[in-house]
């Protein structure tokens, strides 16, 4: 049960991040292009953004958009907010990037699609290998 609040948190606050960029997509490509000098991945973002925070909600490929996050974070971190240092900079982007690492780790939970109607995490093999590593360090 410990994963479902941090999967759902996770994902509404990814919801809530892509939503005015799919909204303002000029914008957004503009921000894109003067940061990052790439203005195509503005839609790309915004929809994993999106697209990834509902499967986090719902639970329903979580560990591969938990996978794709923690890119993202990475990405964002080291493209745009580590000039701006760790307070008001990357802090939060570290804190969802945790969040990602410990659902990727951790799988959707119980309370999730992927338990409740398809009876089975769609990639067990990574819930396997985060249990052999914590029998390892046992």
């Amino acid at each position: 049960m410990v994963p479902l609040p941090i999967r759902v948190l996770t994902g509404i606050i990814f919801i809530a991040h892509g939503i005015p960029k799919l909204v303002d997509i000029p914008g957004t490509q503009h921000f894109f292009s003067y940061a990052l000098g790439a203005p195509d991945m503005a839609v790309i973002i915004a929809l994993l953004e999106v697209i990834g925070g509902l499967a986090l909600l719902f639970g329903v490929l979580t560990r591969i958009a938990a996978m794709l996050f923690i890119i993202e974070m990475i990405g964002a971190i080291l493209t745009v907010k580590l000039s701006k240092g760790f307070v008001s900079g990357y802090d939060f982007d570290l804190l969802l990037m945790a969040a990602s690492i410990s659902l990727l780790l951790t799988g959707p939970g119980k309370p999730s699609i992927e338990w409740n109607l398809l009876k089975r995490e769609i990639f067990p093999k990574g819930k396997e290998m985060a249990y052999s590593v914590r029998r390892q360090k046992e």
